[in-house]
């Protein structure tokens, strides 16, 4: 084994690994027009028309506990709301900063306020979007440093009125790449408020993976596409998030119909895992702030899963890396239980037991080797119904015999739990 020098892990980026899985809530002034969060740039770019849909914000159907239950039956174990979007509307009290917010809108509420007590409530870790780039505040491309002031006094408020805050994830410092964004003040304030919330700043579509200030604990994979970070030698310890849309855009868009399969959510969310990244995976209200019922089905279905196969996915860690990356597939892959006990071995392409006349992919038992496991295995079986499957370990070699699926089951992905000596 070559010489490796990982960075310590801190006490919080490991509890906010343990979580696994978030919901992301996309909801503003955009969600009334039903066409996308990019609705305003993606057309006329008329902000005295666009601010004017605020008169008309009443959040009649923004239920936070309803929210928040959402993503708990979901398996999910934090949630993450929009407080600003580009847009520039804020869904919390600017407490004199400005009048584009839902308080002085018709609907009169805090609505960050109303969804961190939901959270509290019922055992959900808040986490709070707030944009970086504002399409409203003329002082963005005016006045860039008084703009900078306005929003690191707008994260202040956040910080100091909302109770404990499980992070913040800033999207858009990659219109202004190059900028003096002074993110010493910005995370500073954070940090003195906020000392153990989680800090992301998006890197956008075209920088997936990158890591930037050192203030900042994770980087993100917006829209998929993660891997493994290389820890080799780095000064600092940072995790990595995935965040994805349920179909093709983050806000309410009613003629968006391209929504992904639970089949590809629960794969996309195992291989998170596997990479040891955290998967964050988006709903959008609709125009009056309510879940729409076809997005609450598709997050359900995950929950379902996670009931069979939580314990794989919540606190577990990746094969130390690069050492023990061995030759996995994305579809088989090894992930360890942190405390060093178990093995959890996951299986993405089983077929079912049946007549060939019926099942689609035939009567299936595969024999499958990893290399590089050095841990000894004493049993493996599945977790769903506790089958015993037979294996083979050899010099790091582990042959395992799966065994398909009965009739009548098909979990997309499959995961054993391998008792160690």
């Amino acid at each position: 084994m070559s010489d490796v020098t990982f960075p310590a892990r801190p006490g919080y980026i490991d509890a906010y690994e343990r979580l696994a899985f978030g919901m992301f809530v996309h909801y503003g002034l955009y969600s009334s027009l039903k066409k996308g969060e990019w609705i305003y740039w993606m057309t006329d770019r008329d902000m005295d028309k666009y601010k004017l849909l605020a008169d008309n914000f009443t959040a009649s159907g923004f239920d936070a506990e309803d929210i928040v239950l959402t993503a708990k039956n979901a398996g999910c174990k934090y949630v993450s709301l929009t407080t600003r979007h580009h847009e520039g509307f804020s869904l919390y009290d600017t407490r004199g900063l400005s009048t584009f917010d839902s308080l002085h809108s018709p609907a009169g509420r805090d609505l960050v306020e109303e969804f961190v007590n939901a959270c509290a409530k019922h055992g959900m870790v808040p986490f709070l979007y707030h944009t970086t780039w504002d399409w409203y505040n003329k002082d963005f491309d005016n006045d860039f440093e008084g703009y900078l002031e306005y929003l690191r006094e707008s994260v202040e408020i956040l910080c100091k009125n909302y109770g404990k805050v499980g992070g913040f994830f800033f999207d858009g410092n990659w219109i202004k790449r190059h900028a003096d964004w002074k993110l010493d003040d910005l995370y500073g304030t954070i940090r003195k408020y906020q000392p153990e919330a989680i800090i992301v700043n998006n890197t956008g579509l075209n920088a997936r993976g990158e890591t930037g200030h050192p203030e900042l604990d994770v980087a993100t994979f917006e829209q998929g596409h993660s891997h493994p970070i290389d820890r080799d030698g780095q000064k600092r310890y940072f995790s990595s998030e995935v965040c994805m849309t349920l179909n093709d855009h983050w806000g309410c868009a009613y003629n968006d119909f391209n929504y992904k399969s639970p089949a590809e959510l629960i794969y996309t969310l195992c291989k998170c895992r596997k990479d040891g990244a955290n998967f964050l995976l988006n709903i959008s209200p609709d125009e009056n702030g309510a879940v729409m019922p076809y997005q609450r089905s598709l997050m359900y279905m995950i929950g379902d899963w996670l009931k069979i196969f939580g314990e794989a996915i919540y606190d577990v860690e990746p094969l130390v890396y690069p050492e023990d990356v061995g030759t996995f597939s994305d579809g088989t892959f090894i992930l360890k239980a942190r405390d060093g006990k178990k093995l959890y071995i996951f299986n993405c392409g089983l077929g079912e037991h049946g007549d060939e006349n019926v099942t689609v992919k035939g009567n299936y038992d595969g024999v499958i080797a990893f290399s590089n496991v050095r841990y000894p295995v004493r049993s493996i079986r599945w977790l769903d119904n506790g089958e015993e499957l037979k294996f083979d370990q050899n010099e790091g070699r582990l042959t395992v015999d799966f065994t398909g699926y009965k009739y009548g089951y098909n979990y997309c992905v499959r995961a054993a739990v391998a008792e160690l000596e």
